[in-house]
């Protein structure tokens, strides 16, 4: 089997809202949909903008990070010039990254990141090959015991895509935790997720959640509040534990999911209504994404390749 996609964010599979998801959608019992937004004025947008600017000039917690550029996909190897080159972009705007493998040159970027100056939370990828498992954590601990893996990640999603057995994903964390006791490790998924599996909760040293109202159907006004619940979902089963969001983003363009429309305006919104959320409250969030990502289309529909604050080239979208 190929290697899964590596920084496949949680919304795919959101979408179908699995059990236990306890959605927007269903809590609204299939209400009627909203129209589209509607288009806002210049001077709006324009304040829009500069209020964008400024936040992400004053500085985030995190960015989730892929170097991959025009014509790579993951099976792609990539080139430490090329992660250097994405790296700088977006060392003046953000205090860590996150990384979703350590192979096929993924396994340079933490290093990378840390002779910038960023702090690195690092993932290792598990699916369904075992073989490749147990390459992407060999490699994730050395990653580690090299000295550039501020937080480690191992998995992302595993049981939402149902790749692993709890005990299956138990052993790798253990593993990892045995390998490299002086940094805390933790496990990605969905925030229902730890709810269902309280053995993975109890492994982690650090809970990773991935909150994605967008692909729950929540209208972009009510997004906040819902990923804010989210959050809270996560904390009321960790135990006195840190709880991270992983992952979440807004997408500028692109088809609806129901109630969730891509828009410009929804993407600055989103943006600047949850890094003040996460300074206010002192919450650690990683956002989705640094950079557009072209080979997601047609693996997410249109909209899974304009999540990025910068585009496919690099270049800023909300200049």
């Amino acid at each position: 089997m190929s290697k899964p996609r590596q920084d496949e964010p949680a919304g795919a599979h959101h979408a179908a809202q699995p059990e236990g998801a306890e959605g927007f959608l269903l809590e609204a019992g299939g209400a009627p949909l909203p129209p589209p937004p509607a288009v806002p004025a210049p001077q709006e947008l324009a304040h829009l903008t500069e209020a964008f600017r400024q936040t992400l000039q004053a500085g985030i917690h995190g960015l989730c990070f892929s170097p991959y550029v025009e014509g790579q996909a993951p099976g792609s190897i990539v080139t430490e010039a090329q992660i250097l080159e994405r790296l700088e972009i977006i060392r003046p705007y953000t205090r860590w990254i996150r990384t979703f493998s350590c192979t096929e040159g993924h396994q340079h970027t933490p290093r990378l990141a840390h002779g910038l100056g960023l702090k690195t939370l690092v993932g290792a990828w598990l699916g369904t090959n075992r073989d490749d498992n147990e390459a992407e954590l060999a490699a994730a601990i050395e990653v580690a015991r090299a000295g550039h893996a501020d937080l480690l990640a191992i998995g992302n999603e595993v049981l939402l895509r149902e790749d692993l057995a709890e005990d299956e994903l138990l052993d790798y964390l253990q593993r990892a935790k045995a390998a490299v006791p002086g940094v805390p490790v933790g496990y990605v998924d969905a925030y229902y997720l730890f709810e269902k599996h309280p053995s993975i909760t109890a492994a982690c040293d650090v809970l990773m959640t991935n909150c994605y109202p967008f692909w729950e159907g929540c209208p972009r006004e009510q997004a906040i509040a819902y990923m804010q619940s989210m959050h809270q979902r996560t904390l009321a089963v960790a135990g006195g534990k840190r709880v991270i969001v992983s992952e979440t983003g807004w997408p500028n363009t692109g088809q609806a999911f129901h109630g969730s429309v891509p828009s410009v305006e929804g993407a600055l919104r989103y943006f600047i209504d949850t890094c003040r959320w996460s300074r206010e409250e002192d919450v650690p969030v990683f956002y989705f994404a640094a950079f557009d990502e072209a080979w997601k289309i047609g693996d997410e529909g249109d909209v899974g390749a304009y999540w990025g604050l910068w585009d496919k080239d690099g270049r800023p979208k909300y200049a």
